[in-house]
């Protein structure tokens, strides 16, 4: 494949990949400037490799480094450093990919339809992920876990302990909830006639709103 269509392939790609995947989805502005220059730069200095007889061996080097330098700067969530390596993929996939033909092609492809698939904002929407301080120090699994249940309104599925502080009575709690789904249920409000009203189904079992 024409390199110069192998530029054109990933500057379209990471073009989608950040002003239509990631910025609508997640709005942080800092970041989009690091997809596009890592990518554009993993670009030219992998384009410029290609020439070399240990260009793969130098691009694999290259990412690893780019990698350990960026994540080493700032904290990114889980999700960012899936799109930074995305971003630093695609600019591989165009520098080192004539030899590949349309393999590079596909691949650009793949990347960002799997991004596009796993970060959906339906795809396990009701599932969250929080760290939890609690004003008081809980120090039994069990009613750590009703406790939390009971704040949230929501199904606890997995909790991991940070902190327990028994001096200042105070528990950090990294915990792995789903929302409560939210069911009409029918309930009697006096009169003998039934009244639709709105309820949860938390830990399987719906709680009944209260009749207005």
């Amino acid at each position: 494949m024409n390199q110069l269509m192998l530029y054109a392939v990933d500057l379209v790609a990471v073009t989608i990949l950040t002003f239509a995947l990631y910025f609508p989805r997640h709005r942080r502005r800092d970041l989009v400037v690091a997809f596009l220059g890592v990518n554009v730069g993993v670009l030219a200095v992998s384009a410029t490799l290609s020439a070399s007889a240990v260009a793969a061996g130098l691009g694999l080097g290259l990412f690893g480094v780019l990698s350990i330098i960026r994540l080493r700067s700032t904290e990114l969530s889980q999700h960012e450093v899936a799109y930074y390596f995305a971003s630093l993929a695609l600019g591989l996939l165009g520098g080192l990919g004539t030899s590949a033909g349309w393999l590079g092609l596909a691949g650009s492809g793949l990347i960002l339809l799997v991004m596009a698939l796993a970060d959906h904002p339906r795809l396990f929407a009701r599932h969250h992920s929080e760290l939890v301080v609690l004003d008081r120090a809980i120090a039994d699994r069990t009613e750590l876990t009703a406790h939390l249940e009971q704040l949230l309104g929501a199904r606890v599925h997995a909790l991991s302990v940070q902190r327990l502080d028994l001096v200042n009575d105070s528990t950090w709690v990294d915990v792995r909830y789903s929302e409560a789904r939210r069911l009409p249920i029918l309930t009697d409000d006096g009169t003998g006639a039934p009244t639709l009203h709105e309820g949860t189904v938390a830990g399987g079992r719906p709680e009944l709103a209260a009749a207005r």
